[in-house]
């Protein structure tokens, strides 16, 4: 166990953030699988909607230093395009 007092608030500190982090990706993954779900059930107008609350959770998740924002405009970009492709179909 630690014995200064910067290295307790250090571990307090990392322990939130581990917190924070954790339920932000959660949310965004949630976020993924409903578009991948509604694109999978054919439903195009479900499947609009939930890429525009996806695309907030990337961009959120980029803003608060989840993610890299190469990964989440990669993300988005794949999650666009299969709905975009159900939207032709």
């Amino acid at each position: 166990m630690a014995h200064h007092s910067a290295t307790l608030k250090s571990i307090r500190q990392t322990k939130v953030r581990n917190e924070r982090n954790t339920a932000l990706r959660t949310k965004l993954r949630n976020s993924v699988k409903k578009v991948i779900a509604a694109v999978d059930s054919g439903n195009a107008n479900d499947a609009k909607n939930a890429l525009l609350k996806a695309q907030i959770q990337l961009d959120k998740s980029v803003t608060k230093g989840v993610m890299k924002k190469e990964t989440a405009s990669r993300k988005l970009s794949r999650l666009n395009k299969s709905v975009k492709a159900l939207v032709k179909a």
